[in-house]
C-alpha cells in the first residue's frame, strides 16, 4: 500500500512538472531528436553495461569465470537487471537471481553468491568514487558558493556513512549480521535460519575474495568506475542534440549528479516523479531553464526504458 502511494504521489508530481513547463514546449523540444540522435544516446548506455559484466566478471575469476564464459555472464547479469529496474526492490531484487542462475551454469551457489555481493560492492566503491568525482567538477564549475559546499558536505557524509556501513557488514558477516539482527528482533525466519551454514560459508567466500585476489578487486572497481564515467557521453549527447550549450565538464558533474539523485529516491517505483523533479533541479542549477530540464528528464527515462527492453529480450 505504502508503495501504491508513493508511486501515485510520484506520478502526480511529474504530471505537475510537464503541466507547469508546458506540454507544447515539451513536445516541441522533443521533435529535435531523432532516430539517428537516440541511437547515438544509447550507445553509452549499452557500453556501460558490457563494462558492468566485465567487472562481475573479474570478481568470479577462475575457474569460474572461464567455465561460465563472458557472453553468458553477461546474459546472466541482464536478466537479473531486469528485475532490478522493474521492481522497487532498491536495485537488489535481482541480485539473488544472478546466483542462482550461475548455478545453472555449475558455480556452486556459495560462491556465485558470494561474487554477486562483492561486484555489488566494487560497484558501489566505484559509484560513490564518481560521485565525489562529480561534485569536485560541480564546485569547480559553478564555483565554491555557500550552498555548493553545503550540498557536497551532506553528500559526502551520507555517502560516507552508507559506503562505511557496508564494508563493514562485510567485515563481520553479512549472513552473520542478519541473523543477528533479526534474533535480537525476535523475528524468527525459518527458511533463512535452516541456512545458517550456508550464510556462514558465504560470508567465509566474501572475505576470501578480498583477502587472496585484491588485484581483482581493485581491477573491477576501476572498471566499474570507466562503466560510471561512460554515462558522460550519454549526458553530453542529449544537451548537444537539444541544441544548448554543453561542456564536458558539466556533462560529468551532472552524470554523476544524476547517479546521486537517483539512488536517493529508489524507494519510489520506478523513481516515477522524484528522479524527473530532481534532474529539473539538477539542471536548473547548472544554468539550463525548465523546458531544456524535464525534457532532459524524460529522455534519460524513455532512454532507461529503452535499455530495459533491450534486457528483457
Amino acid at each position: 500500500m505504502i508503495k501504491l502511494g508513493l508511486f501515485l504521489f510520484g506520478l502526480l508530481a511529474l504530471t505537475g512538472l510537464v503541466w507547469h513547463v508546458g506540454p507544447g514546449r515539451i513536445v516541441t523540444t522533443l521533435s529535435m531528436l531523432g532516430t539517428g540522435p537516440l541511437c547515438l544516446i544509447l550507445l553509452p548506455l549499452l557500453i556501460v553495461y558490457v563494462l558492468d559484466a566485465y567487472g562481475w566478471y573479474l570478481i568470479l575469476g577462475p575457474p569460474h569465470a572461464s567455465k561460465v564464459g563472458f557472453v553468458k555472464l553477461f546474459m546472466v547479469r541482464m536478466a537479473g537487471e531486469v528485475i532490478n529496474v522493474t521492481t522497487p526492490t532498491g536495485y537488489v531484487g535481482g541480485e539473488p537471481m544472478k546466483a542462482y542462475l550461475l548455478g545453472k551454469y555449475g558455480v556452486p551457489v556459495v560462491e556465485g553468491g558470494a561474487s554477486v555481493v562483492t561486484a555489488k560492492t566494487t560497484m558501489t566503491m566505484a559509484q560513490v568514487l564518481f560521485i565525489l568525482m562529480g561534485l569536485a567538477v560541480m564546485v569547480w564549475v559553478l564555483g565554491p558558493t555557500d550552498h555548493n559546499i553545503l550540498a557536497v558536505l551532506v553528500s559526502v557524509g551520507l555517502l560516507a556513512c552508507g559506503l562505511g556501513g557496508l564494508v563493514i557488514a562485510q567485515r563481520i558477516g553479512i549472513g552473520a549480521a542478519l541473523l543477528w539482527v533479526l534474533r535480537k528482533m525476535r523475528v524468527h525466519l525459518t527458511f533463512l535460519e535452516q541456512r545458517e551454514s550456508q550464510l556462514r560459508q558465504l560470508d567465509e567466500s566474501i572475505r576470501r575474495i578480498y583477502a587472496e585476489r585484491r588485484g581483482a578487486v581493485y581491477a573491477s572497481v576501476s572498471t566499474f568506475l570507466v562503466a560510471w564515467m561512460t554515462e558522460t557521453f550519454e549526458v553530453f549527447a542529449i544537451l548537444y542534440f537539444l541544441g544548448v550549450p554543453v561542456d564536458w565538464l558539466s556533462s560529468f558533474a551532472i552524470a554523476a549528479l544524476s547517479v546521486l539523485i537517483k539512488g536517493s529516491v529508489f524507494f519510489i517505483p520506478g523513481s516515477i516523479g522524484a528522479q524527473e523533479a530532481g534532474y529539473l533541479l539538477l539542471l536548473l542549477g547548472f544554468g539550463y531553464d525548465e523546458v531544456t530540464g524535464i525534457t532532459f528528464a524524460l529522455i534519460r527515462r524513455r532512454s532507461e526504458e529503452h535499455t530495459s527492453e533491450l534486457q528483457s529480450h
